[in-house]
């Protein structure tokens, strides 16, 4: 299947913390915040919402045409990713900028700090995708919130169902920005705190959300994923894992299986299934790219923590 995937395209530096980021903060005293952490562990890696769901959909032998910008710097990226097999075309190089760069400090309970540069993404356009033919889904992940805005419209024109992934951006938009893009999705995914921000935001409880688009879904970490609709409310456990490494890109990993699996037409609880397992793989690694990974051995991640065999 075809999906078309916004986003950014973006080089990560994940640094991990020994302790707890709350430990260097007074609740009392935030307005004069200044702190700062010795971060001992560091890797850098390719990363970017818009890479991340794409290289991932073409771990499960889809067809994704990643819409996004790379800088100057981007020219080895963009090899990289049509080596994998995404499609490049609507990815715009720019030469005076630079790519994207996110910083992104880990600490022991999986709390996380980000600072996000733009570079490229912030002055590029949004291409043409209409022409585009046998889109399965969309989605609008996290990049220049402009062109998230447009392309949600663009979208919705074409008839294209997608998820509105606002993300770490989801204190940028206005109420009215945010009402019109969720009401032009076909769902809105969102993790707890993103979640508690946009009732803030758009004034707007769960029942409103589903009103407007029809889907509410809430990833909550080690807690699994909650789907709703007007008519069903399913929560999935997350999968058992290895090993704890980084949880960044695990949420991109899971929007993957949630996009895979709406397009399917499969029932609320087995898209969640394979979202949360297809992110409990990522949180095993550093990096936001699986390198190995074996389509059988998610199939048998499914079977082992739900008791279900799903077949891809």
């Amino acid at each position: 299947m075809r999906f078309l995937v916004h986003g950014s395209i973006a080089y990560d530096q994940l640094l991990s913390f020994d302790g707890s980021f709350t430990d260097a903060m007074d609740p009392s005293a935030l307005e004069k915040l200044s702190v700062s952490y010795v971060m001992p562990h560091l890797e850098r890696h390719h990363g970017g919402t818009g890479a991340n769901i794409a290289w991932n959909l073409r771990l499960l032998d889809q067809e994704p045409l990643l819409v996004g910008a790379v800088g100057s710097d981007g020219g080895e990226y963009i090899d990289l990713l049509q080596h994998h097999g995404v499609n490049m075309t609507h990815t715009e190089k720019r030469m005076d900028a630079v790519t994207a760069t996110a910083m992104i400090g880990t600490d022991s309970s999986e709390r996380q700090i980000a600072f996000f540069h733009p570079g490229a993404d912030g002055i590029a356009l949004l291409p043409d995708t209409s022409k585009e033919k046998d889109v399965a889904y969309g989605i609008v992940s996290p990049r220049n919130p402009v062109r998230m805005l447009e392309a949600a419209a663009e979208m919705k024109k074409a008839g294209v169902p997608f998820l509105f992934d606002p993300g770490q951006l989801a204190h940028v938009f206005a109420q009215d920005e945010f009402r019109h893009a969720i009401q032009n999705s076909s769902g809105l995914v969102v993790n707890e705190y993103e979640w508690s921000l946009i009732q803030e935001k758009t004034g707007w409880e769960e029942a409103d959300v589903l009103d407007a688009c029809g889907l509410l879904i809430v990833t909550l970490g080690e807690n699994g994923i909650r789907l709703v609709t007007k008519t069903e409310d399913v929560t999935v456990p997350a999968c058992k894992i290895k090993k704890l490494v980084n949880p960044t890109g695990a949420g991109d990993a899971a929007r993957v299986g949630l996009l895979v699996g709406l397009a399917s037409g499969w029932s609320l609880a087995d898209i969640g299934r394979l979202a949360a397992a297809l992110a409990s793989f990522v949180v095993e690694q550093e990096g936001t790219l699986l390198e190995a990974f074996d389509i059988r051995q998610l199939e048998e991640r499914i079977e082992e923590n739900y008791s279900v065999v799903l077949s891809l």
